[in-house]
């Protein structure tokens, strides 16, 4: 079985390309370039003893070497939009000759997380046994039930045939949020390059946060409603353990 006392080493992941949000990586929410917030909820985690960051960005190594964290240079092959999550950690581990058992990967455009994710999502996957853990959200009113498709002339044609029309009456559904991927290293480094999530392995868990309480920065609208939720986390003092998600509406 898998022990946090084997070392546990936070990736934290960010290209300099973005075509939703140029730049977002370092892009100032609430004061700061966006991948630190990243860098510090590695740092805090009680379970993380080492913490890196992978880029092929300037900007963002500077960032990263700021925050006193060492940094490994991707390569442009792996550094395109359509390069693999997984691909990109296994080098780093390999660059470093990491030694840790567990890996922890989290998103530099994440600048909203739980105090405690990354804790409870390592503890996961000690106490489970499985290959990888990651969190995960309730869908919301962006149900499957509740999507369509239109054709060429508009007709709407239901995703999945139902009659719900409360949304209290939908069946729950989750979705990832990107806050968080705990994953074994032997899974990293074992994976099959052609399958970019075989290196998550075969026994996948997940953990559920409250909505509102992860958010992942795509374009302008994630990045305005990141700051807000900073603001108003630092104007009620530190984020409690799965602190109460912001307001709303049904």
């Amino acid at each position: 079985m898998i022990h946090d006392d084997d070392g546990v080493l936070a990736v934290v992941i960010g290209r300099a390309g973005s075509k939703g949000l140029p730049g977002k990586n370092t892009r100032l929410v609430g004061g700061r370039p966006m991948i630190c917030y990243a860098i510090e909820h590695a740092k805090q985690a009680e379970c993380v003893t080492r913490v890196i960051v992978s880029t092929d960005g300037d900007e963002i190594a500077a960032a990263a070497e700021s925050m006193d964290v060492q940094v490994v240079r991707r390569p442009p092959d792996l550094a395109s939009d359509t390069a693999t999550v997984g691909a990109a950690v296994r080098h780093a581990i390999q660059a470093l000759g990491a030694t840790e058992s567990i890996i922890i990967i989290l998103y530099a455009n994440v600048p909203v997380r739980p105090a405690d994710l990354i804790d409870r999502a390592v503890h996961l996957l000690c106490d489970s046994g499985a290959d990888s853990v990651q969190s995960y959200s309730d869908v919301g009113k962006h149900h499957p039930y509740w999507m369509c498709a239109l054709d060429e002339d508009q007709r709407v044609k239901p995703y999945v045939d139902n009659t719900i029309d409360r949304r209290q009456d939908l069946p729950k559904l989750l979705s990832l949020n990107g806050g968080v991927i705990a994953v074994t290293a032997a899974c990293v480094r074992n994976a099959d390059e052609s399958n970019p999530h075989s290196f998550l392995g075969t026994d996948r868990r997940g953990i559920e946060t409250p909505p509102g309480s992860v958010v992942d920065v795509d374009d302008l609208t994630d990045a305005i409603l990141a700051a807000a939720v900073l603001a108003r986390r630092q104007s009620s003092g530190p984020p409690k353990p799965d602190s109460e998600p912001i307001a709303t509406t049904s």
